[in-house]
Order: C-alpha cells, then sequence, then structure tokens
C-alpha cells in the first residue's frame, strides 16, 4: 500500500474507533441525567450536570500536560489507555455508588484530555496541506456516526417508559462498555508512519535529542511539549480562535446532554418523552454526519475557503435557538423527577424538537470540521500542543456550561450561546483571512485549505 493509501487508512481506523467509543460514551452523556433521576430515590445522589462538569473541568486542567504525555508513551499508546478509562467511567453505570461516578469523572476527565490531543496529532501526522481539510471530514463524519448507533438503541429500548427499571440500565450500560471496549482495541491497528516527528518536537530540539528513545530524551521532549504549549496558547491566532472554540464547548454541553434532558422532562410529549431523548441524539448524529461529509469530504471543491462554512454554522444555531426558546419550557432543563407541564410560546412539538436537534448537529459539525483544520493547516508541526489548547479551552467553557445548568433557566442558557457564538464567528472569520493571505504569499491555491 502507497503511503498516502496507508495514512487514508489511518484516518479510517481512527474514526472507527472514536465511532466506537463515542457511540457508547455520548449516548451515556445523553441519557445519565435522566437515568441519574430515576435513582435519586435510592442510596445514590450523584448529579449527571455536576459529573459532566467535573469531567469536562478536569479535562481543561489536564489540556496542560497531555502534550507532554503523549510525547512520552506516543499517540497510539495514549489512545489505548485514555481509552479504558471510557470503558470504567461508563461501567459505573451498571451498578452506580456516588464515590465510584465522581471517582471515575475525574479519571476520564485526565483520559480525555490524552485521548484528543493523541487524536490531534495523529489526524495531523497522517495529512498535509492538501489532505487536512478531507482527512478531517472523514473523521468528524466517522465519530459522529456514534449519535445514531447507541441512540437507536435507546430509543427503541426505551419506548413507551416513563421510568427506567434496574433492568434496563444494566442491559443498556453493559452493552455500551463493550462496544467503547471494542473501539479501544481498535487503535492498535493504527500503524505508524515513518520520519514523523514526536509532539512538541521542532527542528532545532531533533537536532538536540537525535532519535534516542532514552528516559532523559523523552523527559525532554515532554519539556519541549509543554513549552511549546504555553508559547502557542498566547499567540494572536490561538486567542482568536479560543472564542470559537469556546462557543463549540457552550453548544457540546447543550446538545450532548442539557437538551436531551429538556425532551425527557416535557410531559406533554407523553409516553413517548423518555424515547424521545434516543431520537433526538439520531437527528444531532445525521446533522454531524451530514456536515462532515459535505464541508469535509468536499471542500476540495470550495473556492472560498472555511468562513461561508462557519457563517452557515452559525445561522443554522441560531434558528435552532429560536425555535427551542418557543418550543421548550423554561424549566424544562432543572425540572425535577415527575417532569414539567408548562408551556413556552407553543404546544411542545415533537416534530420541531427533533428538527431543532438536527440542525444543533448540523451547525456543530460546521464549527468543529473547520477548527480541526485551520488548526492542522496553522500548526502542522505542533499539533499535539495546538489540539491541546483546543480542548483546553473547549472543555473548560463546556464545564462551566454544565454547572450553570444545574440553575440557569433555559432562555438564560440559549441567550449565552447566542452571544458567544456572534463573537466566535467573527474571530474566526478574522483568522481565516490571515491564513488565506499567507497562502497567497506562498502562491498556493486557496482553495487546497
Amino acid at each position: 500500500m502507497s503511503s498516502e493509501g496507508k495514512k487514508l487508512s489511518n484516518i479510517i481506523i481512527l474514526g472507527v474507533s472514536f465511532m466506537f467509543i463515542f457511540t457508547a460514551f455520548q449516548s451515556c452523556g445523553n441519557i445519565a441525567q435522566t437515568v441519574i433521576t430515576n435513582l435519586n430515590n435510592t442510596d445514590f445522589h450523584g448529579s449527571g450536570y455536576t459529573s459532566m462538569s467535573i469531567i469536562y473541568g478536569v479535562l481543561s486542567a489536564s489540556n496542560l500536560i497531555s502534550p507532554s504525555l503523549v510525547a512520552i508513551v506516543g499517540p497510539q499508546f495514549s489512545m489505548v489507555v485514555s481509552g479504558v478509562f471510557y470503558s470504567l467511567y461508563i461501567a459505573v453505570f451498571i451498578q452506580p455508588a456516588t464515590w465510584a461516578f465522581y471517582t471515575a469523572s475525574v479519571l476520564i476527565g485526565i483520559a480525555a484530555a490524552v485521548l484528543w490531543t493523541a487524536q490531534g496529532n495523529c489526524l495531523t501526522e497522517n495529512s498535509d496541506e492538501n489532505t487536512i481539510g478531507r482527512n478531517s471530514g472523514i473523521f468528524w463524519a466517522l465519530l459522529q456516526c456514534s449519535l445514531i448507533f447507541g441512540n437507536l438503541y435507546i430509543y427503541f429500548a426505551w419506548q413507551g417508559k416513563t421510568h427506567i427499571s434496574e433492568s434496563d440500565r444494566r442491559t443498556v450500560f453493559i452493552a455500551l462498555t463493550v462496544i467503547s471496549l471494542v473501539g479501544t482495541v481498535l487503535f492498535f491497528l493504527i500503524r505508524k508512519q515513518e520520519d514523523t516527528k514526536a509532539p512538541g518536537d521542532d527542528d532545532s530540539t531533533n537536532e538536540i535529542l537525535g532519535e534516542s528513545s532514552s528516559a532523559r530524551n523523552k523527559m525532554m521532549r515532554a519539556v519541549a511539549a509543554f513549552k511549546k504549549s504555553i508559547t502557542l496558547s498566547f499567540t494572536k491566532e490561538m486567542l482568536l480562535l479560543s472564542v470559537t472554540t469556546a462557543y463549540t464547548g457552550l453548544v457540546l454541553t447543550f446538545f450532548s446532554g442539557v437538551y436531551g434532558t429538556c425532551i425527557g422532562a416535557v410531559n406533554r410529549f407523553g409516553s413517548e418523552e423518555k424515547s424521545l431523548i434516543g431520537l433526538s441524539g439520531i437527528f444531532i448524529g445525521v446533522g454531524e454526519i451530514l456536515g462532515g461529509g459535505i464541508f469535509g469530504l468536499l471542500s476540495k471543491k470550495s473556492r472560498s475557503g472555511r468562513n461561508p462554512v462557519v457563517m452557515l454554522g452559525i445561522l443554522v444555531h441560531f434558528i435552532a435557538f429560536y425555535l427551542i426558546f418557543f418550543n421548550m419550557p423554561n424549566d424544562a432543563p432543572i425540572a425535577p423527577m415527575e417532569g414539567t407541564d408548562q408551556v413556552a410560546y407553543m404546544i411542545p412539538s415533537k416534530e420541531v424538537a427533533m428538527l431543532c436537534s438536527f440542525l444543533l448537529g448540523l451547525g456543530d459539525s460546521c464549527f468543529n470540521t473547520q477548527l480541526l483544520s485551520i488548526l492542522g493547516f496553522l500548526y502542522s508541526e505542533d499539533s499535539a500542543p495546538a489540539f491541546a489548547i483546543f480542548k483546553f479551552v473547549q472543555s473548560i467553557c463546556a464545564a462551566v456550561a454544565y454547572f450553570y445548568s444545574n440553575y440557569f433557566l433555559l432562555q438564560w442558557q440559549l441567550l449565552i450561546m447566542v452571544i458567544v457564538g456572534f463573537f466566535g464567528t467573527i474571530t474566526f472569520f478574522t483568522v481565516e483571512w490571515g491564513a488565506a493571505a499567507a497562502l497567497a504569499a506562498r502562491g498556493s491555491d486557496y482553495s487546497s485549505i
């Protein structure tokens, strides 16, 4: 197989591995608060929102050291170990205990930082200036297939149920744990590329370190990766992109946890309210996959760069937020176990709710595929530190959003996303215009990015 064929094969394996792991994890996150609400009359006293806030808070802090860890053990082994911790977190729901739940939340936060830093490094190592857009799209589309399969099972398994029994819970989470482990094993199939740099290396560092794999040299690479992360985080481009990244963190929280909880709390949906959580996840996944396919795989045919895609993403999200504001009761995110009988500005519609799920996924894919693409383009030599900063900002904003989701009514959550999304779009445009100018100065075709 040619070198290009091996790289494409690695991207596909990477995407499929993430698809299995996040089929389990995203399905877990989508139903966690609903399942926990049904447990709160037992000895279990955890909160799904609090758990996610812990996960993303620890994840954000761990991104400061994740490039160093990836530099020491390599991206492949980093992803394998991280996948094991994802599986352990999901397995906690088989027989929940409050202490185990929150301990696992801390551990998976560390694992997630390492996993996504290694993913960014692997994506960049197997791409170049001309293929980064295509490969980002392939990876994103495969990753978001995860929203289809797990939620499809939940939709049919929970059809007509208003209460989640112990047997239902155990069956779902045993299956999700096995699926996560399958994805972890698939990481072993990724083949290493020849003559690739370790995370955090630059030319001068390579001259000092050579090819030695001694413990001392690995530590030097780890320190170099950490210093590079600090340096990159204060560059103009990274600071501007951080506003866009912050928006994706807020949206991630909303569609992966809050919106499903809102749907499951609306009593006017009747006996379908719990199964609709799974159906909502499916429509989010369809939007994500469609966006990844169109804006990633077909990126080579676009001569306008990334800005039109991001503009489409923010318009789609604003439409979704407007419809959600009119369709969902204001107290839905913080409704008690009995749900809410309140009505917003229209009688809650299942069709409108599912349309909004699709729009949330489509808009999210617009932002994330273009962020992955521009980071891989701007920081091809420093991919691990760059992606670590990306996940640091995204996850800390997700942690903050999960925290305030315990208290804020729906209207305030939507308003926060509108404001941050508006400014995030403007800052992305600024960086993209700068990238286009730099590419033009090098005599390259703008459509290649």
